[in-house]
């Protein structure tokens, strides 16, 4: 869905609750500035889906938001158990916000598991809705309830909303041709219903959703749409819910535009097609599915039309070695993994840093090591990325900040890989790639010209005269080797893992050569040219936080409540981590406290430490989950104070 939205203006990540007024009906409207809800049940409850859709209305209202899917890894976990619960936070506002929010407003659970799974990051206050059907003995038990905590007064410090939503549900569903288990499976439209009552959502876009998902069966499609109408109906009657809410549109927290609600991973298959398009270059993904970037393949599978090719590969090593292919072919070539697959890979993009020729790594990265944590986040293989070939194999690493810059870093990939001829790494995690926000759709004269220039003929003259083709004679600017397309008259090379002679490509051992050609790769990569690092300074801070992809949006958030609270810090953040901005060591230089907050054991303080001798401060966590802006608020204070 797209808004239209007006002017743009900064605002805090705060909340301020408004007025409270009284509609024309009977029930009173209490306007808030944002709200935090999170849907947590069963895996098989529709949790992602329920959050999914209370998020498309609420980017089609004009609502800036930032959305956190939490699920497990296992296909089925067991019903009604911790390691079953999966849940999905919305953080939404009349203005500016940076995060998915740090503790929910409002918890809707489904089940006793979902209850105590969650309840430990609830606010005293907060509002919880439960669905009592499933509050039985033996579900209590499984999760270590030995008294209803609907009853013993554990939640007498929140808001407490019993509902029997599986009864509702199932009444409301009794004149359709179901059994009750099929009927018990729209609850999660219920439990919708009812929260776009409270919280004044458009109900059209989830109607008109329901009947194309299940537009070939229409009864499961209007059953759906009764349990959500029922819902809407029931806050509207029921003496429970005394009042609703309302957020207004976020009007003037961006740029005019047109706007549509974004994940990650979707915005990065977006940026591939139109990095394609601008480079007017067939796009070829080869891939093996895996957490969390699957995805880009299912997205990209679905535009033929743009020119794109997929191919699922039978493992992550065939998947690289036919994009590797493609590149050769003269393709936009692009392989996507997480942490585990690029340790698969890494001996195919040695070969690509060895044949020079473009192709895009893409990982988002999770949990690890090995197999780890596949639907949890993390910001682990930046090191893997910068080291993780044998030899001397430089790369260059990009890095997104927000699920919408997504589109943007692909673009930026893609520009690098193909002016100077080499495998790229776009580093996205978890975070990112399941998480959404409001994002501008761009016009097509605002996006960068990406066209390139095959090798036509000969490029190199001999002494006696004659004129050849050097597959590895250089840009003297970009040091980029021509790009040949196999099948072009005269052009024909030999290509290959084992080191070429500069200028020819012959095959060559000698060891000057090798020398020669090592130091040339990496000057290559160190003469990329990225924007200078941008700091955000307005006080002339003595502190510095330095951050680096999906990091953006907490320590952004954490900086304005220090800022607020009369604290004076500095910001950058780093999209290209290799190679650094030049400015990066003058920046640093400047500062007394640098502070680096990772979500992993301190990669990036690592390189920076080591290359430009600064005593940066690392601050890490490696929970699975993103950072909190509270979290990451106190330790900045900290770090000011001391």
């Amino acid at each position: 869905m797209t808004s239209q939205v007006s002017s743009p203006a900064e605002q805090a990540d705060e909340a301020v609750v408004g007025e409270q007024r009284k509609p024309a009906g009977t029930k009173d409207v209490r306007r808030l500035d944002r709200v935090i809800i999170r849907f947590a049940g069963d895996s098989g409850d529709g949790m992602q889906l329920t959050g999914d859709r209370f998020t498309s209305e609420t980017a089609s209202f004009g609502n800036d938001l930032s959305t956190l899917p939490n699920f497990p890894a296992e296909i089925r976990a067991p019903a009604g158990t911790l390691p079953g619960v999966s849940s999905f936070q919305l953080h939404f506002a009349d203005h500016d916000i940076l995060t998915p929010g740090d503790a929910p407003n409002v918890l809707v659970a489904m089940n006793p598991a979902a209850l105590k799974a969650n309840i430990g990051d609830l606010p005293r206050g907060a509002e919880i809705i439960v669905n009592t059907d499933e509050f039985t003995k033996r579900a209590m038990q499984k999760v270590g309830y030995e008294t209803s905590p609907l009853e013993d007064g554990s939640l007498d410090g929140y808001s407490l909303h019993p509902v029997p939503l599986t009864t509702l549900t199932v009444e409301a569903l009794k004149e359709f041709d179901l059994t009750r288990k099929e009927a018990e499976r729209s609850k999660n439209m219920f439990a919708l219903g009812l929260l776009s009552w409270m919280y004044h959502r458009p109900t059209e876009g989830t109607e008109k959703f329901l009947k194309s998902k299940f537009a070939k069966k229409p009864e499961i499609a209007a059953a759906n749409i009764a349990a959500f109408r029922a819902g809407w109906n029931f806050g509207e009657t029921t003496e429970d819910f005394a009042v609703s809410y309302e957020v207004a549109p976020a009007a003037k927290a961006f740029p005019v535009g047109t706007y549509r609600n974004i994940s990650g991973n979707l915005a990065l298959s977006y940026g591939l097609i139109a990095a394609s398009r601008q480079a007017d270059l067939p796009l070829f993904l080869g891939s093996y599915p895996i957490t969390p970037a699957s995805d880009i393949l299912h997205e990209l599978s679905k535009h033929k039309n743009f020119g794109v090719r997929t191919f699922q590969a039978e493992d992550e090593i065939a998947g690289i070695g036919a994009a590797l292919g493609a590149a050769f072919g003269g393709s936009l070539a692009v392989t996507t993994t997480s942490g585990p697959g690029v340790a698969l890979k890494s001996e195919t993009i040695g070969l690509a840093v060895s044949l020079e020729l473009p192709l895009l790594v893409i990982d988002i990265q999770r949990g690890g090591p090995s197999t780890g944590l596949p639907t949890k986040t993390e910001q682990a293989d930046l090191l893997q990325a910068m080291f993780g070939r044998n030899g001397e194999a430089p790369v260059p690493i990009v890095a997104p900040c927000t699920p919408a810059d997504c589109f943007d870093a692909a673009l930026e990939a893609a520009r690098i890989a193909l002016t100077y001829r080499t495998p790229v790494m776009l580093l996205s995690d978890g975070y990112l790639a399941n998480g959404s926000e409001p994002w501008r759709i761009p016009e097509l004269d605002e996006l960068p010209d990406l066209t390139v220039q095959f090798a036509q003929g000969p490029n190199h003259t001999l002494e006696d005269g004659s004129e050849v083709f050097w597959p590895y004679k250089r840009d003297p600017q970009t040091l980029a080797r021509p790009w040949a397309v196999p099948g072009t008259p005269g052009l024909e090379h030999r290509i290959g893992g084992i080191e070429k002679e500069d200028g020819t490509g012959n095959i060559s051992y000698a060891p000057a050569n090798h020398d020669f050609m090592v130091r040339t790769r990496q000057a290559k990569i160190d003469g990329i040219e990225v924007p200078d690092l941008e700091v955000d300074d307005p006080h002339e801070a003595k502190t510095l936080v330095l951050g680096w992809g999906s990091t953006y949006g907490p320590i952004t958030a954490a900086v304005r409540r220090l800022r607020k609270a009369g604290e004076s810090i500095a910001q950058a953040h780093l999209r290209h981590l290799n190679p650094f901005p030049r400015n990066l060591g003058v920046v640093l230089g400047r500062y007394e406290k640098v502070v680096i907050p990772e979500m992993n054991l301190g990669q990036l303080a690592t390189l920076v430490r080591a290359k430009y001798l600064v005593d940066a401060h690392s601050y890490n966590q490696v929970n699975g989950m993103p950072f909190k802006a509270e979290q990451l608020a106190k330790a900045l204070k900290e770090a000011i104070d001391a």
